[in-house]
């Protein structure tokens, strides 16, 4: 599947970045361009996001492969990978997979294992939309409410929001809704196919997330033995958005 994606930097060490669910290449602009002065930053749309394709297939073999299909298609040698929270499971199946199709991986803020479903009500409430009636995002901010308390979260999913010519410029999503909510439980499950990967591989959590517990790293380190754990005080789940200048830090010294 070709994938769309943001390219900035033209100099350095190709650096391929992929969000989490619900995300977009969008989010990652501010982090990619500053990354920009020593690499070529590759923002990437996963499958049933942004402005990549749509398919009934979503799962962590699917979107390892179309992740190949693009460092194959650019050519690309010695690839770093960045992966974020559902797309830190992409590229950590995809170094299963795939083994020498890369350098060096850093995951943000999720473990190799299973996660219970939590999304549930968000996508309860995004799909209530009326879509057809609706006249403004402030509008479905409010009707988010009563699904998501948080309004950081909201403004974040609502990101999704777009006007599209091809339906009257009525708003539409840059998610595929319906594809998610069948396979949400898959989003959450362990990796397929397990095996060691022996490539440098750090780890970032915020301290504030859950994400990581204390008893991942064993897990951790049996499939990933060259491994570091890096802890970002007063992040949450979105690290590099909570704490931005010390995730570039940590991503610099790394990369």
């Amino acid at each position: 599947m070709k994938l769309f994606y943001r390219q900035v930097g033209e100099i350095g060490t190709p650096i391929i970045i992929l969000h989490g669910i619900f995300g977009s290449s969008d989010n990652w602009l501010t982090i990619g361009k500053v990354l920009a002065d020593t690499h070529r930053v590759y923002m990437l749309d996963q499958r049933n996001h942004g402005q990549s394709p749509r398919s009934d297939e979503f799962n962590y073999d699917v979107m390892a492969a179309d992740l190949k299909e693009f460092i194959d298609d650019h050519q690309l040698k010695d690839v770093i990978l960045i992966g974020h929270s559902m797309g830190g499971k992409t590229v950590m199946q995809f170094a299963m997979n795939y083994p020498d199709s890369f350098s060096k991986m850093i995951v943000v803020d999720i473990a190799p294992k299973f996660y219970p479903i939590h999304q549930a009500m968000i996508l309860q409430g995004l799909s209530s939309i009326n879509l057809k009636n609706l006249k403004s995002r402030t509008e479905a901010n409010e009707l988010m409410k009563r699904f998501e308390e948080s309004e950081g979260v909201r403004q974040f999913l609502l990101k999704n929001l777009w006007r599209n010519p091809e339906k009257n410029n009525e708003f539409d999503w840059r998610i595929n809704i319906p594809v998610i909510t069948k396979n949400i439980d898959i989003i959450g499950h362990e990796l397929a196919h397990e095996k060691i990967v022996t490539k440098p591989v750090l780890f970032i959590r915020g301290s504030e997330s859950h994400y990581i517990q204390p008893e991942d790293e064993r897990k951790i380190w049996e499939l990933f033995p060259n491994y570091e754990i890096v802890t970002i005080e007063g992040a949450g789940h979105w690290v590099q958005a909570d704490k931005p200048q010390e995730f570039i830090n940590i991503v610099k010294r790394f990369s």
